[in-house]
């Protein structure tokens, strides 16, 4: 009666042979890159006479700052001539103090981190502080992380926020990227990281190449606020509107100001963050208008109304894993919830319209803030004139949009959809975990109940994510779907917008290609080529370009059956076949130092990989790629071809095709 079960133990996984690092030999003292250029200083500069000219004209400037143990440097270029002028301070070099101040205080300047650093760091170089002194003050702002206000409090020295004009980038641009990776998402002519670390004593030569460096950074600075142009305006538009300066802020930072001021005003006293404690628990509301008809979805509702959602740590709030876990197949489509959406579990798909068979996607119009307006959803702390400012934004942004008034409508849509993301925050005066939940998890029951109906009436939903369903609907069912669709609009509320497809391919649910009827495509995750037309142009910030011309080969394949040969060996656009990524810690090729940020294309003829400075690691998928730090002003006739023709064919089994 008595035996043993227990499964055979697996076999132990076999060890990774260890790699060597690469020999850290831009460490070394005689490691000079690009001396030859830094020391010939090819740069046009301002002449006194034009700087003066340009300020008339307010002309803006980017600028950086450079600093060193026995070094300083303070570089300023024209946004619209690319003059430059920058202020050096070293051994025997005093720095030009007067003439600093004046270039800051006649100027609206730009920078990157410039809040936290360059303004900081510049109010102590005009104190009259040493290299040294200065080269503490930057440990203390990068090193041990101190706010800029407690360095100069323990200096002495007055901020220049209030003296200077100044806009800083790094709010405006998504994602909080490096400046050296939004250079490589822009294609600026070179990628080039801090030649020698910061605790560096630098040799002369060592100074002229920082200095050339300093001026590189100004070219990819320009080439951001370039990119951030429109970005900007609105902002200087949202400034005037609501008298605060709110040009260097995120969009979520906007919407929390301007909503904060206008709470102020009607409850008359400045919100504060509440303080909500750790393990609060809350329970999802059910609205009234979720009803489901099967037993599947109507156990899935109770197991939401009676799961429990708790504050962690970080005063997020999690989907708790009985629902995290929870896999709902309705008809062909299995569905998942989470805190930041619903999402189908299609992969490798295709559907194609036909004759019989139309394709169409579903978006609900202004889903979360209509979910918050219909529900009538506000945080506790800031009370109901929390609804009557944020209802009046809505109706304001609608009417703008109605009327064609393009900055103002686009203004008032950077407050709408940045305000939702600071409900998580608990940093924030809009901080609501409890009103998150409500708004993400009726979005997700909302559309399971619209799937739920067009299932049953017969409709196919193939595809759903966050706040819209993609439908597969024979041409007999076309008045059953919009009918099924339409009554749902009228029991929740809501409304949605309808795009027809041609097709549509998947590698799965965040990933996919959609063709519309008029040949366009509507692209996701991957296949997001932001490069492909200036329409997408502001989504060029938030994704590393990563072999597009593969992209654009499956595209004109898919909507116009061009051969992917052809659209890949035709092209002669070099940034197509680029590759921009971050590496930790520093990538290495054949003992040449790349930096943190690194670009290439696969090349004919190149042997060996990319390696991480730290370890030897290959950097993946760098098996034949040839660094482009400065990216080729022409084709280069090495292009592996092959390469990319292989990669596509790839995509193209990824998503269905064959």
């Amino acid at each position: 009666l008595w035996w043993d079960d227990t499964p055979p133990p697996k076999p132990p996984k076999a060890e990774k042979p260890k790699r060597t690092p690469p020999e850290r030999t831009w460490e070394r003292p005689d490691y000079l890159p690009g001396l030859a250029e830094a020391l010939a200083f090819n740069v046009p500069l301002f002449t006194q006479a034009a700087l003066i000219q340009a300020s008339l004209k307010q002309e803006r400037l980017v600028f950086d700052i450079e600093c060193y143990v026995n070094f300083f440097q303070c570089a300023f270029r024209s946004l619209d001539s690319g003059l430059v002028i920058d202020f050096v301070m070293c051994d025997g070099y005093p720095l030009d103090i007067a003439g600093m101040q004046w270039v800051l205080t006649n100027f609206t300047v730009l920078g990157f981190n410039s809040y936290t650093y360059d303004i900081t760091m510049a109010a102590l170089a005009l104190a009259g502080k040493t290299c040294a002194e200065l080269k503490q003050a930057s440990d203390d702002l990068i090193l041990n992380e101190e706010r800029p206000q407690d360095v100069l409090k323990r200096a002495k020295v007055k901020s220049l926020r209030d003296q200077v004009n100044h806009i800083d980038l790094i709010e405006v641009a998504p994602l909080r990227g490096s400046l050296k990776i939004y250079a490589g998402r822009l294609h600026a002519p070179r990628m080039q990281d801090l030649p020698f670390p910061p605790h560096t004593y630098l040799s002369g030569s060592q100074m002229a190449i920082v200095r050339w460096y300093c001026i590189n950074d100004l070219v990819s600075t320009a080439f951001l606020a370039g990119a951030l142009h429109e970005q900007i305006k609105l902002r200087e538009t949202l400034s005037i509107e609501n008298r605060l300066d709110l040009r260097s802020r995120s969009d979520a930072q906007i919407a929390e100001a301007v909503i904060a001021q206008e709470i102020e005003r009607l409850n008359g006293t400045r919100p504060q963050p509440p303080t909500i404690a750790i393990g609060t628990v809350y329970r999802y509301r059910v609205p009234h208008f979720l009803r489901y008809s099967s037993p599947l979805m109507q156990w899935a509702l109770e197991q939401v109304r009676n799961a429990l959602f708790i504050v962690g740590m970080d005063g997020r709030v999690g989907m708790p894993p009985e629902l995290a876990q929870m896999e709902l197949n309705i008809a062909n489509g299995v569905y998942r919830m989470g805190i930041g959406g619903l999402h189908s579990s299609e992969s490798c798909s295709a559907h194609i319209a036909s004759e019989d068979v139309e394709l169409f996607d579903r978006d609900v119009e202004s889903y979360y803030p209509r979910i918050i307006l219909n529900q009538e959803l506000y945080p506790q702390h800031l009370g109901i004139n929390f609804l009557r400012v944020y209802d009046q934004i809505v109706r304001r942004r609608l009417d703008a949009k109605h009327r064609g008034d393009k900055v103002t409508a686009d203004s008032l849509k950077i407050t709408i959809n940045g305000s939702f993301g600071k409900l998580g925050s608990q940093y924030s005066v809009l901080y609501a975990p409890d009103l998150l939940i409500q708004v993400t998890v009726t979005g997700q029951l909302s559309l399971l109940m619209l799937i739920e109906r067009l299932e049953l009436a017969g409709v196919s939903v193939v595809s759903a994510n966050t706040d819209g369903i993609a439908i597969k609907c024979h041409k007999s069912k076309r008045d059953t779907m919009k009918a099924v669709i339409a009554q749902w609009e009228k029991d929740t509320a809501f409304k949605t917008e309808e795009t027809q497809y041609r097709a549509l391919y998947s590698r799965d649910v965040n990933n996919y290609i959609a063709v519309k009827l008029d040949g366009s495509t509507k692209t996701k995750g991957v296949f997001a080529n932001p490069w492909a037309s200036e329409k997408n142009k502001d989504d060029r910030l938030k994704k590393n370009p990563t072999n597009q011309i593969c992209i654009d080969a499956v595209t004109a394949l898919l909507v116009k059956g061009v051969p992917i040969e052809q659209t890949i060996t035709e092209c002669k656009d070099i940034t197509k076949f680029v590759s921009v990524r971050s590496v930790k810690g520093g990538a290495v090729k054949d003992g040449v130092y790349l930096g943190k940020s690194i670009r290439w294309y696969y090349a004919t003829n190149v042997e060996g990989e990319i390696v991480y400075a730290k370890n030897g690691n290959k950097v993946p998928r760098s098996d034949g790629a040839k660094p482009a730090m400065d990216l080729p002003t022409s084709m280069p006739d090495d292009v592996d071809f092959n390469w990319y023709i292989e990669e596509t064919r790839k995509i193209l089994q990824g998503i269905g095709f064959v």
